[in-house]
């Protein structure tokens, strides 16, 4: 039977032994909506001031400029909280990454503020799972490993980013800043699953205004001077429609744009999700907006701007990943946690991690679930689990396990 070093037993027991509980229940307390700026600024101070027993140099960083369109194709810059970021012991020899978010997709007007138990161990709440209790998760594991012997070889750096929920616009160059020359990544979203399931292979994702330009004229008058930009959001969407396929999904969401019954519309503004399974996919999608945009343009006589890209890239299985997983689940199997995993189809940081060619789990987090509605939940043993096993996978990688 596996048994744990006296360090590593140490370590699981400090984690396990964090006011993990009572630290989600205050930062959830706190409206943290993606656009709630006062509130992100709040929870912000919270958390800088729990994750200040750290050591290193803790800042809070100030979102880079993120361009957005309107409803009527105008660009804007769009203002983002600032996010946590820690870097502790930059010249050790194992440099890790540790990431969460301090943001929710509940905002201040939303009818889910408050926290409730449903049932003993069950706590329903706006970000309970998501992820509050991720955050409190990683925090017990960095403190019970600075706690024991060997501390000092391990090099990390936290961000705890305010956009996460948004797409991480504002987060992504620190982010990428972040994962340079780092070992392994961990992650802090919820599980998969409520049993504890890890995230493996996820698509990526890319949302894109395309602003159509045309013309306007009588509709009764002289409707062939006009260029009618709502048809030729609507070719696009489409055109767009049929690039769908097996490990590609497209979702044409919203066409902004119109004009009165009298007048042709020279305004359009055509809202479009794509998900690509493997970067040749995106690489393959891109191609084909730029064709489609240059082939509806001619053919309609339009001018058209495609705003956007793929935020989150592709998070494809590879060796190095899998080798993360397998030292996760001997962790979990030597402290009595059955660890699994699978694909899914949601995004996260996780993504843009691997990306910069940094293996990452990316839901260490806790055991909860029906997250993004008034449903979500929190399994409260799940925190000493998941700071457990989050402080055991550390030690082991600073042992040179992976």
């Amino acid at each position: 039977m596996p048994t744990l070093s006296d360090v590593e037993q140490d370590a699981v027991n400090r984690a396990q032994a964090e006011p993990m509980l009572d630290q989600v229940r205050a930062w959830s307390a706190i409206n943290s909506g993606s656009r709630n700026l006062p509130g992100l600024e709040r929870v912000a101070g919270a958390l800088a001031d729990a994750f200040s027993v750290l050591p290193g140099e803790l800042t809070l960083e100030d979102a880079t400029d993120v361009e957005q369109v309107s409803e009527n194709g105008a660009t804007f810059t769009l203002d983002h909280g600032r996010n946590l970021h820690l870097a502790v012991r930059p010249d050790a020899p194992v440099q890790l990454l540790f990431t969460g978010h301090m943001d929710t997709v509940f905002g201040a007007d939303h009818a889910f503020q408050d926290l409730q138990w449903l049932e003993d161990g069950v706590l329903n709440g706006p970000g309970v799972a998501d992820m509050k209790g991720g955050l409190a998760v990683m925090l017990a594991a960095l403190k019970a490993v600075e706690a024991v012997p060997g501390a000092d070889r391990i090099g990390y750096e936290v961000v705890v980013n305010s956009d996460e929920e948004v797409g991480s616009p504002g987060s992504a160059a620190l982010l990428a800043r972040a994962s340079r020359g780092k070992r392994a990544a961990l992650t802090y979203e919820p599980s998969a699953l409520p049993d504890g399931t890890l995230a493996g292979a996820r698509p990526g994702s890319g949302n894109f205004s395309i602003v159509v330009n045309g013309r306007s004229a009588h509709a009764g008058r002289n409707p062939e001077d006009g260029r009618n930009a709502l048809l030729a959001a609507a070719d696009l969407a489409l055109r767009f429609d049929q690039l769908r396929r097996d490990g590609l999904s497209v979702n044409p969401a919203r066409i902004d744009g119109g004009s009165p019954n009298n007048v042709v519309p020279d305004k359009a503004v055509l809202r479009v999700n794509l998900r690509p399974r493997t970067p040749e996919l995106q690489a393959d999608a891109e191609e084909a907006i730029a064709a489609i945009v240059a082939a509806v343009a001619a053919e309609r006589d339009v001018t058209i701007h495609a705003h956007g890209g793929f935020g989150r890239p592709p998070k494809p299985m590879t060796d190095d990943m899998l080798k993360l997983f397998e030292l996760v689940k001997q962790a979990g199997a030597d402290l009595g946690q059955p660890i699994g995993w699978k694909a899914t189809g949601g995004v996260c940081d996780g993504n843009n991690i691997a990306a910069c060619g940094v293996p990452v789990i990316d839901t260490m987090g806790v055991r909860g679930g029906k997250i993004h509605s008034m449903e979500e939940f929190l399994i409260s043993e799940s925190l000493g689990e998941r700071a457990a096993l989050s402080a055991l996978t550390i030690l082991r990688i600073a042992e040179g396990r992976l």
